[in-house]
Parts: C-alpha cells; sequence; structure tokens
C-alpha cells in the first residue's frame, strides 16, 4: 500500500497529473474573479469563501479521470487486482494519493489567494481549516466517480456529471465554515457536519469503490 502510494506520487509529479494543473487552475480561477465583479471590495469579501471552495472543487475534477484510467491502459490495475494487495486498501491509497498532489497543495494556497478576493484577516485561518477537513472527501468521492468510469473513453464528462452531485454537501458546508469564521461567527455545527462527511466517506467508498472496480475488470 505504502509502495502504490509512493509511486502514484511520483507518476502525478513526473505527468504532472493534477499536481501543477489544479492550482495553475485556482490561481487563474481567483485572479479573474475580480475582474469580473469589478472593484467592489465589500462584495468580493463576501463571495470569497464561496469563490474559494468553488474554485477547489473544480480544480480537484482536473485529474480524477487519470486515479485509475492510466493504471487501465497498461495492465497494471489488472497486476493489482490480482495481487496480496487488498483492492480497498489500493482505492484508499490512489485517494490519498490524489489528495496530497492535489487537495493538500489546494489547500495551503487558498489563504494566500484569499488575499486577492479581499478575503478579512479572520477568515484565512478558517478557510485553511475547512479546506484540509474537506478535501480529502472529495479525492474519496472522486476515486469512487473514477472507479465507475474506468475503462470508458472519454469518461471526464460523464466522472464530471457522477461526483459533482455528491460533492455538494461538502461544498455547502465547507463554505460555510470559511464564511462564518470570516464573519467571526461559530464555526463548530458546520466544522463538525464537514469532518463527519469526509469520516463516513473515508470509511465507505474505498469499499463501494473496490466493488465497482471488480465488476468492471470481469
Amino acid at each position: 500500500m505504502k509502495s502504490l502510494f509512493f509511486r502514484d506520487l511520483k507518476l502525478a509529479i513526473r505527468a504532472g497529473g493534477g499536481f501543477g494543473l489544479g492550482l495553475a487552475f485556482f490561481l487563474i480561477l481567483v485572479v479573474l474573479v475580480p475582474f469580473g465583479v469589478g472593484p467592489q471590495s465589500e462584495l468580493l469579501s463576501r463571495i470569497a469563501p464561496g469563490i474559494l471552495w468553488v474554485g477547489a472543487l473544480l480544480a480537484c475534477l482536473l485529474s480524477l479521470d487519470r486515479m485509475f484510467a492510466l493504471d487501465h491502459e497498461d495492465g497494471s490495475l489488472d497486476l493489482l487486482a490480482t495481487s496480496a494487495l487488498p483492492m480497498e486498501g489500493a482505492c484508499a491509497a490512489k485517494a490519498l494519493a490524489h489528495w496530497v498532489t492535489t487537495g493538500l497543495p489546494l489547500t495551503l494556497a487558498a489563504p494566500v489567494l484569499a488575499i486577492l478576493l479581499n478575503m478579512p484577516p479572520d477568515g484565512f485561518l478558517w478557510i485553511f481549516i475547512s479546506l484540509a477537513v474537506g478535501t480529502p472527501a472529495m479525492s474519496v468521492i472522486g476515486g469512487f466517480g473514477a472507479a465507475l468510469t474506468v475503462g470508458i473513453k472519454r469518461g471526464g464528462l460523464l466522472l464530471s456529471l457522477l461526483v459533482l452531485p455528491l460533492y455538494v454537501p461538502t461544498l455547502i458546508f465547507g463554505a460555510e465554515v470559511a464564511r462564518r469564521g470570516a464573519e467571526g461567527l461559530q464555526t463548530t455545527t458546520p466544522l463538525l457536519m464537514l469532518a463527519g462527511i469526509t469520516l463516513a466517506v473515508s470509511a465507505v467508498l474505498p469499499f463501494v469503490s473496490a466493488m465497482v472496480l471488480k465488476v468492471n475488470l470481469r
């Protein structure tokens, strides 16, 4: 499992499979929003948490189709299915590698990019916390979507359509944590809900993804 995790990290860094692409997309989106909205600092400050969360969500989508597709094309996925490593462990390792190469850089960059959206300083910590808690859920859910569409040619659009509705609860509670934190309000309830979603999908979806992959590989 550890070897698979580090292998996926190396492949993502070498091939640019989301490691730089997602971060570049996130930066471009945040830079373009003030041009579209106009020089209204109060409006930018109000919508900043939502914009940052939507940007992070879309950036995570960019590399999901590569999670299993490359392994399926070169036959590595068949070897994984017949190896001693449980398929659930392989799905969890791939989701973790995706988070490290995509979700973690977005989480670290968000407080810096929040300055461009005129977010109050009190919100910097909370946008970091909300993304740190919520982005692992997006990687695990994305892994489930990637497992469903593995083997389908040009399944990127289908993957996005399948995964986006599942992302909505994470987006709602994550943006609410950041918004309340920026406004100095109580964040306990949405933060607990966000953490609950992440823990629930992390406990359940690797097993579901493994079952789906086994069916697709038959």
